[in-house]
């Protein structure tokens, strides 16, 4: 049976969108032509609609502030990385100490959006880089993770965008990341198994290589096969 057919034929079908996905977020050109208290005005009408729809009585106490408050989370939390005067500036230094072996930050906390679902992904980042003669903040590498964490997304992009962001900071192919993470949508709705996560992996330059993959997987105490 061909694989468009499977897909067709699942319940959950739309789950496989990512499939054709790019590292690029699908954001349109116009995304940002509304200011934010714009954009948190129409959500809180729209959530609002939603919750009115689904029968929920919007003056009792505990819910009546609900719509400004999911609305103002969008726009400035959990999805305050689409905006691209978020991203974090991320200085490089010259690396006086001329460390010349892989640099690993580990357990980087993740909290994320699936995009399929709008449900959590919650998470650990590990984030590694080879220094060509420049260095970046340990702590930038954490901002550059919860930037690309904070938007409606999919664990592979999100795998690939913080590679390509650090590459581009040091100027560097040597950079890798491994995500591991728990998918509310599988572990909430659906199947519903509460103690399966994703792990999801991209290595660039030097990590390609078996042995400083190896290197990489042996810091973070992750088995793989080669």
């Amino acid at each position: 049976m061909k694989l468009e057919k499977l897909l067709k034929d699942s319940d959950d079908s739309y789950d496989h969108d990512h499939l054709s996905s790019s590292a690029v977020t699908p954001i349109r050109s116009d995304a940002f032509e509304l200011s934010d208290q714009e954009k948190i005005e129409r959500i809180q009408k729209d959530v609002t609609h939603i919750l009115e729809t689904l029968g929920m009585d919007l003056t009792d106490d505990s819910i009546k502030g609900t719509p400004l408050r999911v609305a103002k989370m969008f726009v400035n939390e959990i999805f305050g990385g689409l905006h691209p005067d978020r991203k974090p500036n991320a200085s490089t230094f010259e690396n006086k100490y001329n460390y010349g072996e892989m640099l690993v930050e580990k357990n980087i906390t993740l909290y994320s959006t699936c995009e399929h679902h709008l449900l959590p992904i919650v998470g650990k980042a590990h984030v590694a880089y080879i220094s060509n003669g420049t260095v970046v903040g340990l702590s930038k590498m954490n901002r550059i993770v919860e930037y690309f964490a904070k938007r409606p997304q999919v664990q592979e992009r999100l795998t690939m965008q913080v590679v390509q962001a650090l590459q581009e900071v040091l100027n560097t192919e040597d950079v890798a990341c491994v995500i591991d993470a728990k998918h509310l949508c599988v572990n909430s709705r659906g199947i519903k198994d509460i103690d399966s996560s994703t792990v999801t992996a991209e290595y660039g330059g030097k990590f390609k290589d078996p042995q400083v993959k190896k290197e990489f997987l042996e810091y973070l105490q992750i088995e793989s096969s080669f």
